[in-house]
């Protein structure tokens, strides 16, 4: 099955929410699989990438985000949780590890505590250089204002609410992923 064939097998019967969630993950697939075909040398599995990215959000379905067109019961904040759980049913373990740890920057076990979010107390931080790159392509589109493509400043900025070293963290992909020696921020 295709990624689209999987978000059409659970959204079909939201078109406005099917809408969001593939314009969305459409947006983040392309600049992930950019990244890709930019740094060779990171040997990161493209065709991965493009799937992972594209079912990454698969969990906001379940998800109380009316904004979005989201209408279930589940706290926003655990949809990369709960797609991974989708997405394991449908046999796909890597994809699910991806969709668990693209909040953020990640979740770290300190957070989810200290914070009192209605998850598992582990690390949900993005591991393999996938994770990485589809996190990282993620923090650049919104789900609410889907023609907009957010600055790397705003990313930073809209990052600074959860802590310094999340915008850190952003700030050392986007060195990696995408800054020339003049646009080092």
């Amino acid at each position: 099955m295709t990624p689209e064939e999987i978000i059409s097998k659970y959204y079909a019967q939201q078109p406005a929410l099917h809408h969001i969630l593939l314009t969305h993950s459409r947006a983040v697939a392309e600049r992930a699989v950019s990244i890709c075909d930019r740094h060779p040398e990171l040997h990161a599995d493209r065709q991965f990438v493009y799937e992972a990215a594209m079912l990454h959000d698969i969990g906001i379905l379940h998800t109380n985000a009316p904004g979005i067109e989201c209408h279930g019961t589940e706290p926003y904040i655990i949809h990369g949780y709960l797609g991974g759980q989708m997405l394991r049913r449908e046999g796909l373990e890597r994809h699910a590890r991806v969709a668990e740890r693209h909040t953020g920057t990640g979740l770290t076990a300190e957070a989810i505590q200290s914070q009192g979010l209605p998850l598992p107390q582990q690390d949900w931080s993005p591991e393999s250089i996938e994770e990485v790159i589809i996190c990282y392509a993620d923090k650049f589109y919104s789900k609410s204002n889907l023609e907009r493509v957010k600055t790397p400043q705003q990313v930073a900025r809209s990052l600074e609410k959860f802590g310094q070293q999340g915008v850190e963290i952003f700030l050392n992909w986007y060195r990696r992923f995408e800054a020339t020696e003049s646009e080092i921020l």
